[in-house]
């Protein structure tokens, strides 16, 4: 028997997971796999990159590569209004098979929502290290089809969502520009770099770049 939960109940995560989900409930990473990732994330949720809407639903979450190609260490779904997370609150994505639409985690908690973007990079990119996603409204509109955009039919954590940033990557500057957003998720952004301070700073200088052409309510 194994010892994957598959489909375990949906969580409040910009929505509901729309990939099969396979998770196993294990022990939290060490503390010491986690401190960068959950450092970055508090200065993101302080600025309002990452958090939750009136109705409670959470946005935004974070990772970074983690040994073995292809798996990557993720906060996990539902902790985007959490004020501060611990180890408690991230999980190890240990495969990804996006054509079939399935998605392997241990830790925790499940792999959040848009696991299987984030999977997308790391696979495509063998040399990004961390990847961001946030929401932002102003920036999202500033940003739209001004850098690399996602097909609009494209759903968050689709493999239709993989398949357009697939096509971004071959196509566009993305992996120079290192930055897109997702016109079929409104106000999502994605991030990427070498490290997660590389992946930060392109997000902290667009936002510089665009924020004096924001409406003030939107900045």
């Amino acid at each position: 028997m194994s010892d994957y939960l598959t489909n375990p109940p949906p969580l409040m995560d910009e929505g509901y997971i729309k990939f099969e989900t396979h998770w196993k409930k294990a022990s939290p990473l060490p503390k010491a796999e986690i401190t960068e990732l959950n450092a970055y994330r508090q200065r993101l949720y302080e600025l309002g990159f990452i958090g939750a809407y009136d109705k409670g639903i959470g946005y935004g979450n974070i990772s970074r590569r983690y040994g073995v190609e292809g798996q990557f260490i993720i906060s996990g779904s539902a902790t985007g209004n959490l004020p501060m997370l611990t180890a408690e609150h991230f999980t190890l994505v240990t495969r990804v098979e996006a054509r079939q639409n399935h998605l392997w985690c241990e830790g925790p908690v499940v792999a959040s929502s848009e696991s299987m973007s984030h999977a997308a990079v790391y696979q495509e990119c063998p040399w990004v290290n961390g990847v961001i996603h946030v929401h932002h409204p102003g920036l999202w509109k500033a940003l739209l089809y001004q850098v690399p955009t996602t097909d609009k039919s494209a759903p968050y954590g689709s493999p239709e969502m993989v398949a357009s940033i697939l096509q971004l990557m071959r196509e566009t500057r993305l992996k120079e520009q290192k930055i897109f957003v997702m016109e079929g998720h409104e106000e999502g952004i994605f991030t990427f770099g070498y490290s997660l301070e590389d992946a930060f700073g392109v997000l902290m200088d667009f936002y510089q770049d665009q924020s004096s052409v924001m409406p003030s309510s939107l900045r």
